[in-house]
């Protein structure tokens, strides 16, 4: 295995037009996080790169739509973005943002590189364009109706239903998200990165160099390879963005897959200014460079995302470094699946969130719950749900009855016996030495769990700790002996407040929080990562403790039950405020109108079509004369209220049998985005056979 001096760590950066989600937190930044303090504990050169990606299109429908600019977008969200991060204890060294002026130096600069060296193939191709607009149309700017599963609201890069990738052309009925009218073909010119010619290179790099990338990550580049790679546009026309540095590029920026990851490299280099800044103000003797951490050999580079960035960071990002020719490439690339909220996927567009920013108000001190809870739940392999209930379970069952209780009864009774003083371990029974003959191995497997990505795994490992301890306690019972026998109570509280110890250790990466109040409690000091499971004396007899606190508190069921009401409301919300209009179908000509014979009538009778729950046998007055028609409105009208119903009907529509019954025309109704039926009748009265014109 390759010897590393020092790793590069990033995670995606998240669009900055809106807050940041529990899903984002999931699928990224906890792991993330966890990953950064581990290696921090253990004394190893790591940075922690982030910040907002703050061009693309969803940022300028966002301006639109609110009536601002595109830079007052950025910056309300990058501040709640960046604020919720520091509250909730994401470490990055660097948050910066991609519309800082050293990152359009460093896009461009990127991109002038691979131009200089021929790396770009330039063609002209036919577009969407909105003619009153008078813009070329992005995909997010495109909707119309999914060609897979037939979601009328599809997206032109994603149809958000069934989760498939598109282009906007793959649209039927596309329309102009900013007019609403429909869009013409035009043509531009754009540059590409021909991912083709490094088709080889990917797939030995990937696909023979780097097997031991989690099965989802491989699965899906190999998937890609083998269908076959194309060029790809790195430009796109808008007014928002990294300008493109070339001639004949007038309205023209760097599109944002290729500018975001860039990010990375930019944010580095603030870094890297604002530490040697620092440094220089305080008469330090020392100086970073940004290259070290993404040029120099021996540096790992790791990117956290979630499954939907696998392409940009594994196929993508990876060629255009390959490409540049004097970076590193990634070593791992450990993207986690999706986290739904409660049986449903989280939308952004639908407020089906649970919001980072908010969760930090309603839920006041208790960020390491969250970390928790979602750590043990982690979209690792395959996508995992949240649910509140969940949520206050595993904080009442696991986090106060197993890690809170064993420690509160330690403290406690510590407190009580020997005030609060680090009793004397004497003549430890085969239980104790059980126990420290395996002590070892819950570092071992926790750091095994790290080293390769299984936060979830590693989280376990650290709570079984506490439920040795709760065991060891409940055999050993030291508040029934202890006038009987102190010496051995001495013993067991001292084994116990070494376990306390040790945990207090091992949960910091995942319980940032927790470890801090916990470590206060023990008055612990100056312990490394190294020390956990190794030094069983890291308390040493007459070490005063401090006063005992709770770590946790139970979660009460109305405080859930709020947050369910909350999503509930924002269901039914969802569903008054959503309109599902059909697509205008295409245009006819007068004379194909003409041919349809529409007149009024009027029902006669109606009954119910037997084995069928749609269906009514209707007899109307077609005024021309009285005819059969079946009819699928059986969910909506009963048989009995819509004799004498004036109704619009097709008659020359040709006769087709229904459950035996020859059908002679058809009702023509309305039917709204919740699938209810109307009738469509004249406004006054007329006599059968009208015609409709």
């Amino acid at each position: 295995m390759k010897k590393f001096n020092r790793t590069t760590v990033t995670s995606a950066l998240p669009y900055a037009n809106g807050p940041v989600h529990i899903g984002h937190l999931a699928g990224v930044y906890i792991p993330a996080d966890i990953y950064v303090r581990y290696l921090r504990m253990k004394g190893e050169d790591v940075i922690f790169i982030g910040g907002s990606d703050e061009h693309g299109v969803p940022i300028t429908i966002k301006a639109k739509n609110e009536g601002v600019t595109p830079q007052e977008v950025v910056d309300k969200y990058h501040n709640i973005i960046k604020k919720s991060f520091e509250e909730f204890g994401i470490t990055f060294d660097v948050y910066s943002r991609t519309s800082n002026k050293i990152h359009h130096e460093t896009a461009s600069e990127f991109f002038q590189t691979l131009f200089n060296k021929g790396e770009f193939v330039v063609k002209t191709s036919a577009q969407l364009y909105d003619e009153v607009e008078k813009q070329f149309l992005a995909d997010r700017y495109v909707t119309g109706t999914c060609p897979h599963c037939n979601n009328d609201k599809a997206y032109g890069d994603q149809c958000e239903k069934c989760g498939t990738s598109l282009n906007a052309t793959d649209l039927i009925n596309p329309r102009s998200a900013l007019s609403g009218n429909v869009p013409i073909m035009k043509e531009t010119k754009h540059w590409y990165l021909p991912l083709d010619k490094y088709e080889d290179w990917l797939r030995k790099w990937i696909l023979e160099e780097h097997k031991e990338w989690k099965p989802n990550v491989y699965g899906q580049c190999k998937s890609w390879i083998d269908q076959g790679l194309q060029a790809r546009a790195v430009t796109r026309d808008l007014d928002w963005g990294v300008k493109v540095p070339v001639e004949d590029a007038e309205g023209k920026v760097l599109y944002v897959w290729f500018d975001a990851p860039i990010g990375y490299i930019s944010a580095t280099k603030e870094w890297a200014e604002n530490l040697n800044a620092a440094n220089k103000a305080q008469h330090i003797d020392k100086t970073v460079d940004w290259e070290t951490y993404w040029k120099k050999k021996d540096t790992r580079l790791i990117h956290f995302i979630g499954k939907d960035n696998i392409v940009f960071h594994c196929i993508i990002f990876p060629a255009m470094l390959h490409a540049e020719g004097s970076y590193i490439l990634p070593d791992s690339v450990p993207a986690n699946e999706f986290l739904n909220l409660e049986g449903d996927k989280i939308s952004t567009s639908r407020n089906w969130a649970v919001w980072l920013h908010e969760y930090l108000i309603d839920f006041k001190d208790k960020q390491d719950v969250l970390r928790y809870v979602l750590t043990a739940n982690a979209p690792e392999t395959k996508d995992n749900d949240f649910t509140w209930k969940d949520f206050q379970t595993k904080n009442n069952s696991e986090l106060v009855a197993i890690l809170g209780n064993f420690v509160n009864r330690v403290m406690v009774l510590t407190q009580k016996y020997y005030d609060g003083r680090v009793p004397e371990r004497r003549n430890e029974l085969p239980i104790e030495n059980s126990f420290r003959a395996s002590l070892h191995t819950f570092r071992d497997k926790i750091e095994e769990d790290l080293d390769n990505f299984k936060f979830r795994d590693a989280l376990s490992t650290m709570i079984s700790l506490a439920r040795y301890g709760n065991k060891y306690l409940a055999e050993t019972e030291p508040w029934k002996i202890f006038k009987e026998q102190p010496e051995r109570v001495k013993t067991i509280l001292n084994i116990g407040l070494q376990i306390c110890a040790n945990i207090a250790i091992l949960m910091e990466p995942f319980l940032p929080f927790t470890s801090e109040k916990l470590k206060n409690m023990l008055n612990l000091k100056n312990k490394k990562w190294s020390d956990a499971c190794i030094i069983f004396d890291l308390l040493e007899a007459g070490h005063q403790l401090n006063k005992p606190e709770l770590l946790f508190e139970l979660i009460e069921d109305k405080i859930i039950e709020d947050q369910i009401e909350r999503l509930n409301s924002t269901k039914e919300q969802n569903k008054m405020t959503e309109t599902t209009i059909t697509p205008a179908k295409p245009d006819i000509t007068y004379e194909d109108f003409a041919k349809l014979d529409i007149r009024t009538g009027t029902i006669l009778a109606a009954e119910r079509v037997p084995k069928t729950d749609k269906l009514l046998k209707l007899t109307v007055d077609t005024g021309i004369d009285k005819r059969t028609v079946v009819s699928g409105i059986a969910a909506n009208y009963d048989t009995d209220k819509i004799i004498g119903q004036k109704v619009t009907i097709l008659v020359n529509l040709q006769p087709k049998m229904l459950r035996g019954i020859q059908s002679q025309g058809m009702i023509l109704m309305a039917e709204n985005s919740q699938g209810e039926l109307c009738f469509v009748h004249q406004e006054k009265d007329f006599e059968n056979g009208a015609l409709v014109k």
